[in-house]
């Protein structure tokens, strides 16, 4: 089974599409600066550790 599940994930960002784009640019930024929200992570690569941030809901998603 994967984690998070992507219907959790969903649930949080509302749309595949949104989800990808906040996944590409939180994943590049952690990269750049080296700054994560959790003190562990399951997964070993940015996107999942992007994944586990949005599933515990960590990142915020301001509508416009």
């Amino acid at each position: 089974m994967i984690y998070p599940s992507i219907d959790k994930l969903i649930k949080n960002v509302g749309s595949k599409f949104l989800l990808v784009n906040i996944v590409s640019k939180r994943s590049k930024e952690m990269e750049e600066t080296d700054y994560y929200q959790l003190n562990e992570y399951k997964s070993s690569k940015n996107i999942g550790k992007t994944l586990e941030e949005i599933s515990k809901g960590l990142i915020n998603i301001k509508e416009k």
